[in-house]
């Protein structure tokens, strides 16, 4: 089974055309990123989210809900191989927030993207991370690159392993510095092992998504629900902060302005 294009098009807006082109991929990532929010409501209320196809196209698609990585990006590798280009997956280790030298387990998926006949090389593509340093318009995959993409800049560096594959990083400029978002290698990560750490991170009692966190990219800022603090970041870099501790005004916010329908039993964390 695959994801039904036109439903998914008409989910996030999108009527450019079909031609697996690298124009078509940037404006797909964006808007994919803009459509869909990221939200890991599911684990909040205990449960594992489904990557099947018919799952992920009835909650992303049909429905009015978002996903994290795993969800998000297993979506939209189907839609890019249905659309004809080169999918290949991987899973990294989130590196925001980490201590020096700490190792995190695999737990977020990367795309890297080959767009057929352009020769332009591989492009990294990620529309599950949600924050507001993550990626809007694929990458070059090609060290030390700098790109600038609808006002963000990445690049991605190679570091030594003491195995034999070079590790990837994903860096993302926050104001005089860079930060790192994701380490990833390029051995292709199969299905069963992307289903593994999935139900790691929505099982884990140490996992940082058993507590609530949503997030929603607009064209004029980016908002960040985290547990009972909501903050709002404007498009001038002006941010805002809030408490959300109402469990009615929970649900207000969750449908008015990430565009999200909840399932019963989500509550503020106190």
């Amino acid at each position: 089974m695959s994801v039904d294009l036109d439903k998914y098009f008409a989910r996030i807006g999108w009527d450019g055309g079909r031609a697996p082109t690298l124009d078509t991929l940037r404006s797909l990532q964006h808007a994919h990123v803009l459509g869909i929010p990221f939200e890991n409501i599911d684990v909040v209320v205990g449960t594992v989210p489904s990557l099947d196809l018919t799952d992920l196209e009835a909650k992303l698609v049909a429905g009015s809900r978002g996903g994290y990585c795993f969800e998000q990006n297993t979506l939209f590798a189907d839609v890019l191989e249905q659309l004809g280009y080169g999918v290949t997956r991987y899973t990294g280790r989130v590196r925001v927030g980490a201590r020096p030298g700490e190792i995190r387990p695999r737990t977020h998926l990367v795309l890297g993207i080959e767009v057929p006949g352009g020769g332009e090389g591989r492009y990294l593509v990620d529309v599950g991370f949600g924050s507001i340093d993550a990626l809007l318009e694929p990458l070059p995959m090609v060290p030390g690159l700098v790109r600038e993409g609808r006002g963000r800049r990445h690049r991605l560096e190679l570091e030594e392993a003491d195995g034999p594959a070079p590790v990837w990083v994903l860096q993302a400029r926050s104001g005089d510095a860079w930060i790192e978002l994701v380490s990833f290698t390029l051995d292709a990560a199969p299905l069963p092992d992307i289903g593994v750490a999935n139900w790691h991170v929505a099982t884990h009692p140490r996992s940082p998504f058993r507590r609530l966190f949503v997030q929603r990219t607009h064209v004029d800022g980016h908002l960040a629900l985290d547990g009972t603090t909501l903050t709002r970041t404007a498009r001038d870099g002006t941010v805002t902060v809030e408490r959300v501790d109402d469990p009615e005004a929970l649900r207000e916010l969750l449908e008015s302005e990430f565009g999200i329908t909840p399932p019963p039993g989500v509550r503020p964390e106190r």
